[in-house]
């Protein structure tokens, strides 16, 4: 069973993106289940899902970046509705962590310092 969990910027993001499309919520839980479980449990590339290279001094920790994520708040858009996710994937315990969420229509890119950030805390965090 997949662990799921996020930082408090993601949770920031999230509720300002959430006033803009109310049905984030269950869009949310449907990504889990279509994207981020297909491919981390199943093994399934639905190509949803691509890592993002250049972070990675622990191999158990992998940060990934969902592009195609359907919003029902967008309607006719389908799964090319510009929301993008970023998130850590812990390989040893099956553990997602919510890094950031935007609307690409208001950013380009991920923020890779949030990305650092959350890298150098779990290497610097006693187990």
């Amino acid at each position: 069973m997949m662990k799921y969990t996020e930082i408090d910027s993601f949770l920031r993001d999230f509720k300002k993106l959430r006033k803009k499309f109310p049905s984030l919520n269950k869009d949310l839980e449907t990504v889990k289940k279509t994207v981020i479980e297909l491919c981390h449990i199943n093994k399934i590339d639905n190509q949803s899902v691509f890592e993002l290279k250049g972070f990675n001094n622990n191999k158990n920790v992998t940060f990934w970046k969902i592009k195609k994520f359907a919003c029902k708040s967008l309607k006719g858009r389908g799964v090319k509705s510009g929301i993008r996710i970023i998130y850590a994937y812990h390989n040893d315990q099956e553990k997602v962590v919510f890094l950031e969420i935007y609307f690409k229509g208001n950013k380009d890119n991920e923020d890779h310092g949030r990305i650092r950030y959350y890298l150098s805390e779990i290497i610097n965090t006693p187990k």
